[in-house]
């Protein structure tokens, strides 16, 4: 399957950068991420696969469920053990599922979207993407060592930057 080779690219870009932190720096608060840390946003990571992966054994995924496991945020063997796990589960035929949206307030019922697992792999790929450029702001608050170019920059950006030759 061709999502899983972007996941496990960007599990390997997280797992290079989370290998050069020791869990103090890897649960460290940073000012510029409203005080979260690197390992905050690499266990928010992990949970939505995670809550994708319940999801498709029940039939319907609802990431406001996701069960938070704060030892993610300050264990990073723990964060990469579970990174190469999600790496191997993802590889799954598509099938439909139910997405639980409860995004209005003023709403007291939940809504049910059809949507199909391979649909929320994308939007997990998207969702990983968005935090690792977070985690390259944090990362370049607390670190003088550079991460990859593409580190936290999605395909469709670098693509464009290529095509009108742009430096990243």
């Amino acid at each position: 399957m061709k999502l899983r080779a972007s996941i496990l690219h960007l599990f390997e870009q997280l797992t290079q950068m989370i290998d050069q932190l020791d869990s103090s720096t890897y649960s460290q608060p940073i000012p510029a991420l409203s005080n979260a840390s690197i390992g905050q946003h690499i266990r928010h990571i992990i949970e939505v696969f995670k809550e994708l992966e319940n999801g498709y054994v029940l039939g319907e995924v609802d990431y406001e469920l996701r069960k938070r496991d704060f030892d993610l945020e300050n264990n990073p063997e723990m964060a990469v053990s579970c990174l190469r796990k999600i790496g191997v589960e993802v590889e799954k035929d598509d099938k439909s599922l139910l997405l639980v949206s409860d995004y209005n307030e003023m709403l007291s019922e939940k809504t049910l979207l059809p949507t199909t697992y391979y649909r929320e792999l994308i939007y997990n790929i998207e969702h990983t993407v968005h935090h690792m450029a977070l985690i390259r702001i944090g990362w370049n608050q607390i670190w003088d060592r550079p991460l990859p170019s593409d580190f936290g920059v999605a395909v469709s950006t670098r693509r464009y930057r290529e095509r009108v030759n742009v430096k990243f």
